[in-house]
């Protein structure tokens, strides 16, 4: 459990790259965990001095992927150790904070993200499942 926790970690750190370098090429305006900093600065960040509430954010987002790898870690070995398992369960996690925690959070909006930032968050969510899993079988005995 430890392991997927870790590498949960590991997976949410990637995303953050992919989605700076996304950010330098244009392809996206605004990470999620940057607009939910701003979004929510009034609410639950109210607390937090202004600048290290992107800090913060972030890292709540790496706490939500430790949280994740430990979900991941949890599913049947039969599995979780299938090529496809990470970047489905990674697909299905961003479906899930679009579909219940943003709402909950006043982040859902209609038109974002759209187009080309869409495409990037899929990629970064892939990307973290592929983290989870290596992207591989273990080997056999």
């Amino acid at each position: 459990m430890i392991h997927a926790t870790f590498r949960g970690i590991v997976g949410a750190m990637a995303m953050t790259g992919w989605r700076i370098f996304a950010e330098r090429l244009g392809l996206i305006r605004e990470a999620p965990p940057e607009r939910f900093t701003r979004k929510q600065a009034k609410g639950l960040l109210r607390s937090v001095p202004r600048k290290r509430r992107g800090a913060v954010v972030q890292l709540l987002h790496w706490v939500m992927g430790a949280v994740l790898g430990l979900m991941f870690g949890l599913l049947p070995e039969r599995v979780r150790l299938k090529p496809w398992a990470g970047p489905v369960y990674g697909v299905l996690a961003w479906l899930g904070f679009d579909a219940v925690v943003a709402p909950a959070l006043g982040l859902n909006e209609k038109r974002w993200p759209h187009g080309a930032e869409r495409a990037v968050f899929l990629a970064d969510h892939v990307l973290f499942g592929v983290i989870l899993n290596e992207g591989r079988e273990r080997p056999r005995e």
